[in-house]
């Protein structure tokens, strides 16, 4: 039986634009209010999918969610047409129709934890959502996450779907960006890493005290629990308070892992020593790579800058691994100069390839947060949905999609357009027949 890790990027939304709506995260902050470029967004992200899809590996489309997001304008109390609520939220809540209108689900990385049919009690590979409580404009979107991942892993007999955590700040989850998973190969049995930032029963326990720790450990025990995960093969690790402090609101903006390396900075972890023993430990006699990166090669807020660790270490059809790195890593003297010494190590990394993201990276996100990562055995990757999977006919297609319903530009104020929702909507309409979606939105076209 062949195994896979399959990596299911985000396609940008239609009303992608930078109203600075993630506090915790520099670059989202650093550029609100900026004009964005719809079309050119969701064009890179589609083409970083396509040039993960030409090295052999396996590449998914999720696809994004509706924006603006009418249901919720209208259970806050904005009455009257379509366009009668998007001109009194712009009027007397600009931040609230933002919020509604943000297409953060392109960072699928938040999307939901999942866990391998290798790891699980029951063989199934399990998906749980994240509630992503602690920002308004995510917590909007774990019903819809939850619809599409079902339409996409609908056969019961190989994936299990739970609901996501309750929508409580006890157990805030935020999905992937929190979880790694090390293992010797994709289809054996591994070690979970679910990182989190503070425990939220306990006030006495370390925690940031500038910026939110979105991830707890309540959360993440949780999930260990629901997908049916044993003690042998989890582990849960603190983030170091002072990096989320310096901007480093999830762990995969410190660290990243795959297979058997752990790719992390210094200051990365609380209880580094500890927890790494605990990994090897369960990890076993394979051979185990914790490749770290000092302080003095690159600081805490150049790896931030730059996302050094929100690259993406894929394993290539040769078997040696490949970094891909935005290009701001590129652009970066420290990080260029200490990737390009890294890749002559005696370690199972052999490859840099840049790639410009800069739309996302504009809104804080690099090629880790647009990619959701599912490990699959052949059976598993036959039954999933195939019109998800891409091909060079289906980025033909999604191309072609992308000039036909997205807007070269848009400004914040845009966003109370009235034709913006007209043309979300049909975009997704079409969608959903590109990609069988069947109807995981709730609107109608009129």
């Amino acid at each position: 039986m062949k195994h896979f890790e399959v990596n299911f990027d985000g396609l940008v939304g239609p009303t992608h634009n930078y109203a600075g709506l993630s506090f915790g995260n520099v670059a989202s902050l650093s550029n609100a209010k900026a004009a964005s470029n719809p079309r050119q967004a969701a064009k890179q992200g589609l083409k970083k999918m396509k040039a993960l899809h030409d090295l052999g590996l396996k590449q998914g489309v999720l696809a994004p969610q509706e924006r603006p997001d009418m249901a919720t304008l209208r259970r806050l109390g904005f009455t009257g047409t379509d366009a009668q609520v998007l001109a009194k939220a712009a009027k007397d809540a600009p931040h609230l129709l933002a919020a509604c209108c943000s297409a953060s689900s392109m960072w699928t990385a938040n999307a939901a934890t999942i866990s391998p049919s290798a790891d699980t009690h029951d063989g199934r590979v399990h998906f749980t959502p994240a509630n992503l409580t602690n920002k308004f404009h995510r917590s909007l979107e774990p019903a819809v996450t939850g619809r599409i991942l079902k339409a996409i892993f609908s056969d019961e007999r190989y994936f299990k779907h739970h609901k996501h955590l309750p929508d409580n700040d006890h157990f805030g989850d935020e999905g992937a960006a929190n979880h790694t998973r090390l293992c010797s190969q994709y289809g054996h049995a591994g070690v979970e890493l679910f990182v989190y930032g503070r425990e939220a029963f306990n006030s006495q326990a370390p925690a940031p005290r500038r910026y939110p720790a979105r991830q707890t450990l309540e959360a993440s025990q949780a999930i260990a629990r629901l997908h049916g995960l044993d003690e042998s093969n989890v582990v849960f690790m603190q983030q170091n308070p002072e990096v989320i402090d310096a901007g480093v609101f999830h762990n995969d903006v410190i660290s990243v892992g795959n297979q058997n390396v752990l790719f992390y900075h210094q200051d990365a972890f609380a209880n580094t020593a500890a927890d790494f023993a605990e990994i090897q430990r369960k990890f076993g006699e394979h051979p185990l790579h914790f490749i770290e990166v000092p302080r003095q090669s690159v600081s805490v807020s150049e790896a931030v800058k730059t996302y050094l660790f929100n690259t993406q270490i894929v394993t290539l059809p040769s078997g040696h691994m490949a970094i891909i790195a935005p290009t701001e890593c590129e652009e970066s003297d420290a990080v260029s100069r200490y990737l390009a010494e890294l890749v002559e190590k005696d370690t199972p990394i052999k490859e840099v390839r840049y790639m410009d993201v800069k739309e996302s990276m504009k809104n804080g996100g690099g090629p880790a947060c647009l990619r959701l990562r599912v490990a699959l055995n052949d059976q598993e990757l036959a039954a999933a949905n195939p019109h998800c999977l891409l091909d060079d006919a289906l980025f033909t297609r999604l191309n072609g999609w992308v000039d036909k319903h997205y807007r070269d530009q848009l400004h914040v104020a845009d966003l109370a357009d009235p034709a913006l929702l007209t043309e979300s909507r049909q975009a997704l309409d079409e969608l959903t027949q590109i990609l069988a979606l069947g109807s995981v939105y709730p609107f109608q076209l009129a």
